[in-house]
């Protein structure tokens, strides 16, 4: 069961760091501070948010089930109640160079921030999902992350709270804003997934899968693919204007009308063998997406 850690203190303890100077933000140069072997940090789920630049590191970091991309991406996020693990692969003092940044979603009472932080759906980016940022961009980050480190460290009055969060908010709208960049300058990848959605989706839409279990979920695809539901759900929204749950609707469309125009099932035979347990629910979904119910549509060709 993984181990949970509710405070930032708890966390810098955890990975033999000094305290930090404010119970619920903490920004951490990682070059300034040592690193505990990894077999403390095993399957642990956090209660606040984590941005991280990395510069240069041999730590390998499993988030979810699956290796994260940390490797070669330069920067990544997790939001609260996400479960990771940190695997320095024996080495007893594992380099780390860039920094950390540790929000608990009490340091947001009260601000706006706190309703749309989860806007910003790169917290919910799982695998292979890093970002990866020009040298311009990257300094532009550090850039931020010293200003909110100055204020951290500062005497705290009542303009502090105020204008780290600003300076974070600045922050989340960058990386909004490379993330949008990398899913066009990445094109190529992104087609292949798109190639491999289509792919699995022709296979599920054929096989008893479909029959059995129903139309696939999301979360089911997103898995298949081995990429997380927000990312997919994004970088197809960029290239279709589609969400997933909508690309797989019109999948289904087209296999209905098919076989609505090329054969003479029932209406109720072809809702079953499409996944419904209800022919109601199918010619509901059809003519939302057609304007027409079935039977209108199969007259249509007669």
């Amino acid at each position: 069961m993984p181990r949970q850690i509710k405070t930032t203190s708890e966390y810098h303890r955890l990975r033999g760091w000094p305290k930090p100077a404010h119970p619920l933000i903490s920004v951490i140069d990682l070059d300034a501070v040592s690193c505990l072997p990894d077999h403390g940090v095993n399957g642990v789920v956090v209660d606040f948010y984590s941005i991280c630049i990395k510069q240069g590191s041999n730590i390998k970091l499993t988030y979810g089930q699956q290796n994260y991309d940390f490797d070669s991406g330069v920067m990544f996020f997790m939001a609260p109640r996400q479960v990771f693990s940190i695997n320095a692969n024996g080495v007893e003092a594992p380099k780390q160079s860039g920094w950390l940044l540790l929000i608990h979603p009490d340091f947001f009472w009260g601000k706006s921030l706190a309703t749309h932080i989860k806007n910003y759906e790169f917290f919910y980016y799982y695998v292979n999902e890093a970002l990866f940022l020009s040298d311009k961009e990257e300094a532009a980050m550090i850039s931020i992350i010293r200003n909110i480190e100055k204020e951290y460290e500062a005497n705290i009055d009542k303009f502090s709270k105020n204008i780290i969060i600003s300076q974070l908010e600045t922050l989340l709208n960058y990386v909004e804003r490379f993330y949008n960049r990398q899913f066009i300058t990445r094109e190529k990848a992104g087609h292949r997934v798109l190639e491999q959605l289509e792919e699995l989706l022709t296979a599920y839409f054929n096989s008893e899968d479909l029959i059995k279990k129903g139309l696939p979920t999301v979360h089911a695809v997103a898995q298949s693919l081995n990429i997380s539901p927000k990312y997919l759900g994004n970088m197809l929204r960029l290239h279709t204007g589609q969400n997933v749950q909508q690309h797989i609707h019109e999948k289904l469309i087209e296999i209905a009308k098919e076989k609505l125009s090329a054969t003479n099932l029932s209406v109720a035979e072809i809702a079953y063998m499409l996944g419904f347990e209800y022919p109601q629910s199918f010619s509901k979904l059809f003519k939302a997406k057609t304007s027409q119910t079935p039977v209108e549509f199969r007259a249509s060709f007669n």
